[in-house]
């Protein structure tokens, strides 16, 4: 007789397929990457297997969004219905497991978002909104520790493409572990994440990147999880994990070039045991996604079932890794663990300039052809991770002045951010000037339980 199966984790999996947002009818990032899914969902029957339910998505507010983006010239220029109801779902994601309804949360929820910035004045990547980001703010303005200590966050960016939009939001908290694994950016977009990119004066070694080689397959991924990932998770103690779970890294997405299997993702979600993960990219519509997402919703739940999936074209020979692969991971990961725990004393990348730490930047918003130019700089303070200063401007949007204070900001760098926009606002020499400040919650980001109908 055959057992039933039964989760060892309540899982709650929220689903927004995005019916009415493409790029274009042709275009990978369209609504079918989510149908297949929820038939395949469905067909299985997981949400017939007791622990696992499945969730409607919130909508999120503008100043959700707000509280992690400088959306220029307005969020009603950048954001569209679907991206607050992606974010929204990743948010709905996190109130399942902070507030103990779920022991698990996964946000099978599109459009993606991790190349989403800081600053945002269009399209980059695919993305709009970086919903991982919007949850992250939204869970620290929530849930607080109760010590009042800052609440330490782990992300961990599992998408075949770096996510440089996650390494810049959080390049200079000390209290958010950004670790991405990702192809190679000397053979795939977006072009960054290398080990050099470690973090900013404030958050040395506090971003990790993994740059795998084209031809990674389940060994590789899981050698890279087991031997940097998990060693630097154990040493920084988080209290929450996020997957952004992208997969574009499968064997068959036209996008890449890697080798995991949705048995390796499954596995992989298994040992990095998140407490959330958001869906962000993937491309091979029919023949990965589905058996994807269900390896990594029963990796979730703690059911071992995943370890009998199989998508219709897996074979041993297809990902199997070329032994130079092996050795070139091996020796990676040591390189990883040794500048996480001796990170240089100042970033790879910028300029002193008096008490402030500044780069200059050209971000390509790649899908609508926009080319911004940022002056980005970090106030060196002992008391504090450091004021923020962004000076941006594009073809859509003229020079503005973006100041943000940090979390758990000391008083003399909040007086001056205060001050910098205040005066910038005064001048009238930028077309927008916009003031972020991390410990000032907006009205409208923290509805109350009463709006939320959870339960599909």
């Amino acid at each position: 007789m055959i057992e039933p199966l039964a989760a060892s984790r309540n899982l709650g999996v929220i689903f927004f397929p995005a019916f009415d947002w493409a790029i274009g009818p042709t275009h990978p990032e369209r609504q079918e990457r989510l149908l297949y899914t929820r038939d395949q969902l469905h067909e299985e029957g997981l949400f017939d297997i007791p622990g696992i339910s499945e969730y409607r998505p919130a909508f999120a507010s503008y100043g959700q969004l707000e509280r992690t983006h400088f959306l220029l010239p307005g969020p009603e220029a950048v954001v569209t219905e679907s991206h607050l109801a992606a974010a929204g779902g990743a948010i709905t994601a996190a109130r399942l497991v902070m507030e103990k309804k779920e022991d698990r949360a996964f946000a099978l929820v599109r459009p993606p978002g991790h190349h989403a910035m800081r600053v945002v004045h269009g399209n980059r990547g695919f993305c709009n909104i970086n919903n991982e980001a919007v949850m992250v703010e939204f869970i620290r303005d929530r849930y607080p520790h109760p010590s009042g200590r800052p609440l330490k966050i782990a992300i961990v960016d599992t998408d075949v493409h770096h996510g440089d939009g996650s390494q810049d939001i959080f390049w200079n908290d000390p209290h958010t572990l950004f670790i991405s694994l990702h192809q190679d950016g000397r053979t795939l977009y977006p072009g960054t994440g290398f080990l050099e990119e470690y973090g900013g004066p404030g958050a040395r070694g506090r971003t990790i990147n993994i740059p795998l080689p084209p031809g990674t397959a389940d060994t590789g991924y899981l050698f890279a999880v087991r031997n940097a990932v998990l060693p630097i998770l154990e040493d920084f103690r988080p209290d929450l994990i996020i997957n952004s779970a992208g997969q574009d890294n499968h064997f068959t997405d036209p996008l890449a070039n890697m080798k995991l299997s949705a048995r390796g993702y499954a596995e992989l979600n298994s040992a990095l045991n998140p407490d959330i993960a958001v869906l962000e990219g993937g491309y091979a519509i029919r023949g990965a996604l589905p058996y994807v997402n269900l390896g990594i919703c029963l990796a979730l739940a703690g059911i071992a079932a995943w370890e009998e999936i199989r998508e219709p074209s897996w074979s041993e020979k297809v990902i199997r890794q070329n032994p130079e692969v092996t050795a070139y991971i091996e020796k990676l990961c040591d390189s990883v663990l040794d500048l996480y725990f001796n990170p240089p004393a100042l970033p790879s990348e910028g300029r002193r300039e008096g008490d402030w730490w500044t780069r200059d930047r050209q971000v390509f918003y790649d899908t609508d052809m926009l080319r911004e130019r940022q002056k980005e700089s970090w106030k060196l303070c002992e008391a504090c991770s450091g004021l923020h200063r962004i000076e941006t401007s594009s073809e859509r949007v003229r020079p503005s002045l973006c100041v943000h204070i940090p979390r758990h900001a000391c008083q003399e760098c909040r007086a001056q951010g205060e001050q910098l926009a205040a005066e910038a606002a005064e001048l009238g020499k930028y077309a927008h000037v916009k003031l972020l400040d991390g410990d000032k919650i907006m009205p409208d980001s923290l509805p109350e339980v009463k709006d939320y109908d959870y339960q599909d």
